[in-house]
Formats: C-alpha cells, sequence, structure tokens
C-alpha cells in the first residue's frame, strides 16, 4: 500500500507543478501581448511607408515614404537596437507626391535592429 500511496502523491505533485507552470506561461504570453500592442507602429498621416533592412548589412535600416496627403510632411526612420543605443535617421521632407528614403545605422555591438518605426 505504500508503495501506490507514493507513486498517488508523487502524480499530485507532477500535475500540480505542471499547472503552475502552465498558468505561468498564460500569464506571461499575456504580459508579452499587451506589451506589443502598446508599441507604436503606425505609419505617420499623409504617408505610405514600406520599411526593411538592407539585403546585405543585418545592422542597416530604412524607410521608403511616399507622401499621398496635400501638405509637406516631414518623417525619418527609427531603429530599436538591442544592446547599442537606438538610433534616428535623417529627417526628410517630402513634397505633396514625392517619395523618399531615410535610413540609420545601429551599432556593431549587440543583436542588430530589433524594430524599426517611422516618425513624424
Amino acid at each position: 500500500m505504500k508503495k501506490s500511496t507514493r507513486s498517488l502523491s508523487g502524480a499530485v505533485l507532477r500535475g500540480a507543478a505542471v499547472a503552475g507552470l502552465t498558468a505561468a506561461f498564460a500569464v506571461a504570453a499575456g504580459l508579452a501581448t499587451a506589451v506589443s500592442a502598446a508599441t507604436p507602429t503606425a505609419t505617420p498621416p499623409g504617408l505610405s511607408c514600406e520599411t526593411g533592412k538592407h539585403a546585405v548589412d543585418d545592422y542597416t535600416g530604412y524607410a521608403l515614404c511616399r507622401n499621398n496627403g496635400g501638405a509637406a510632411r516631414t518623417f525619418w526612420v527609427h531603429l530599436v537596437c538591442g544592446w547599442s543605443p537606438d538610433v534616428d535617421g535623417e529627417h526628410v521632407t517630402l513634397s505633396p507626391g514625392q517619395s523618399g528614403q531615410s535610413t540609420a545605422h545601429c551599432a556593431g555591438l549587440g543583436t542588430g535592429i530589433g524594430e524599426i518605426t517611422v516618425r513624424p
């Protein structure tokens, strides 16, 4: 009888541990979703933009934008650079109908570009 009691209590403990880990992962996933939902990723009004990393260099990012509005618009690319400081590209002002590009480069330390956004 003692052996089956130990097996039963071991199974209960394992089940409780699995349930606890499952709850912890669910909370962590919920926090990750809440953080990513607050991340600013919207394109500034009047612009249509494409962002990306340079084809050969994972530390260089760009924003290529077109001004679809009726007034001049200024924008620049912002790179989140992991362990290195974040960087902004040059400010580009576009007249209506014009296209232009802003580029920036993360320092060689760290993990490269983590996020690319367009700032007004």
